[in-house]
């Protein structure tokens, strides 16, 4: 075990909590760090820093070392703790590569990245090989889970003499989702600092949350996007145990909630729309009374959908609304959201803006581009031009996302500058829209997209996911047309209603509009001229 120079870290916790597993591991070795909920295997802190100590150092006999970038593609697991903990003290870039990815976009994010080596699950072959194809020096590869040709086996290096780690502090490099494009990384300052530093999600998970060295987190989604990540690694740096699902299944949450006890995990709305689809029954024949705090974040969650999971699992439902970026942070409690329905919250720290087109800020009540001020500095790899386009003047960023602050401060998402629908020179904000067609009993999800349309430049079509026991047919279209006109403006109804067996969405929850679109109109036709949204609509980028 490698030494602890705190010398409070073995007697109280509020020491412990200060972000090292190291500390953890000394203070509380048996302890559960990870969970393995579909089949039980328990990785405890003493076996999580011996393994990822001795992964880094045989990196580092290797040729790696801080500054180095490493690719992970791993399926969720406690291997993949034992190898981002390894890259983390090892003080490299490490990026996590979603391994649903065909071999050509996952060989595409390797080598965009520039990464020097590649760790990925032997089952993965195909990726395996075209992603390493193009490492650069020294080219570095490593499977885990069992043999693959030209790769180091995982196993072998983490029983490794560890003497020898950095033990400086790393950094996730992300890739956005590609939901508007093709992914680009996301990436930050390495700080060089001694491994083992508080970070701020450290700060949020305890003061937010109240999460602790007693805790048990489960995290149900892919480990490879930024808030599972983020925050079960901060679970670990608090001492907690980290449940992981190897996919989410909503009876497969519950089961895991009652049989670990868990109090804490974060979910996506579709998370929560499944498990409020099971039979009432089903759900009540599971002992949820140890969940304290339910998160959720990651895409807009209908009101409707949160007030009935509010009322099942009771006030514990927490949200915020941050980005892979990690330039700013809003949050809102149970409490403060039933009171302000719809709201994401207040900036925990710094403040923000509403811009309109013209770069000038907005005063309350009124949509424009929502930018954080005192943002950590990031940038888009290779995209100087997109880096740029992600800061104000003032030195504010933005994911690019429209919305409004009401008068005492709160935060409204209204959708991002990508999917704004300008139809007839109107703004229409497709989230608008779907919370209304999501209210509609045969409506189990729906997306509203802009088609091409020569007199309005584009029209506002709505795309819709049935529920089970209901069919696709023009009354239902003509119905749900109806239910729209009743709540909502006439300019902001779909123009056209179509039905598919299913959404393309992310792990996350997040929707593939493009994706979605370039299937609907794999050729759209010539479109009529460009029009502009009316002032102080938020169409215009600013800054």
């Amino acid at each position: 075990m490698s030494e602890v120079t705190d010398t409070d870290a073995r007697q109280d916790p509020a020491s412990v909590a200060a972000g090292s597993l190291a500390r953890q591991a000394a203070w509380r070795p048996d302890h559960p760090a990870v969970v393995e909920a579909w089949g039980g295997r328990v990785l405890r802190y003493e076996e999580l820093d011996r393994r990822s100590r001795a992964l880094a150092a045989a990196l580092v006999r290797r040729g790696l070392g801080p500054g180095s970038t490493v690719a992970m593609a791993l399926r969720n697991g406690a291997t993949w703790f034992e190898v981002a903990w390894a890259l983390q003290r090892l003080g490299a870039y490490w990026v996590p590569v979603n391994w649903h990815l065909t071999a050509g976009e996952g060989s595409y994010l390797v080598q965009d990245a520039g990464a020097q080596a590649l760790v990925v699950d032997a089952e993965l072959a195909e990726l395996a090989h075209a992603a390493s194809a193009g490492l650069e020096p020294p080219a570095l590869r490593v499977a885990a889970g069992g043999p693959l040709e030209g790769f180091f086996d995982l196993a072998a290096l983490t029983a490794e003499d560890p003497a020898g780690s950095p033990e400086l502090e790393g950094q996730a490099m992300l890739y956005s989702s590609g939901t508007t494009g093709r992914p680009k990384g996301i990436r930050r300052p390495l700080s060089q600092a001694p491994f083992g530093q508080r970070t701020t999600l450290d700060g949020l998970l305890q003061v937010l949350y109240r999460a602790g060295p007693d805790s048990v987190y489960l995290s149900p989604a892919p480990l490879y996007h930024a808030a599972p990540l983020g925050f079960t690694m901060a679970a670990h740096r608090l001492g907690a145990t980290v449940v992981v699902m190897d996919r989410f299944d909503p009876r497969g949450w519950l089961e895991a909630v009652a049989r670990y006890r868990v109090t804490h995990s974060q979910v996506v709305p579709t998370m929560l729309v499944r498990l409020l689809e099971l039979p009432e029954e089903v759900r009540g024949s599971f002992d949820l009374s140890s969940l304290q705090v339910v998160v959720h974040a990651a895409a807009p969650c209908p009101v409707e959908v949160k007030r009935r999971a509010m009322a099942w699992l009771g006030p514990i439902l927490h949200e915020y609304y941050a980005g892979s970026e990690g330039n700013g942070f809003c949050a809102i409690g149970p409490e403060e959201w039933l009171a302000r329905p719809g709201s994401v919250g207040r900036p925990v720290a710094g403040a923000v803006h509403i811009v309109g087109p013209d770069g000038e800020e907005l005063p309350p009540g009124e949509v424009g581009t929502i930018y954080f001020e005192g943002s950590p500095p990031f940038e888009y790899h290779r995209d100087p031009e997109r880096t740029r386009a992600a800061f104000h003047p003032r030195g504010w960023s933005t994911l690019g996302d429209l919305g409004y602050l009401d008068q005492d401060g709160y935060l409204y998402l209204s959708d991002r500058r990508t999917d704004l629908v300008i139809t007839g020179g109107v703004n229409v904000y497709p989230r608008e829209v779907e919370e209304v067609l999501v209210e509609h009993p045969a409506v189990a999800d729906a997306a509203v997209v802009g088609a091409p349309d020569p007199d309005l430049g584009k029209r506002v079509v709505a795309v819709v996911e049935l529920r089970p026991d209901h069919a696709p047919g023009d009354d239902l279209a003509g119905e749900l047309t109806r239910f729209c006109r009743e709540r909502l403006a006439g300019y902001k109804c779909p123009r056209e209603i179509r039905f598919v067996p299913a959404l393309p969405r992310t792990p996350t929850g997040k929707l593939l509009r493009r994706r979605l679109v370039e299937e609907l109109w794999p050729t759209p036709p010539t479109e009529g001229p460009p029009t502009a949204g009316p002032t102080g609509g938020g169409a215009g980028a600013a800054g």
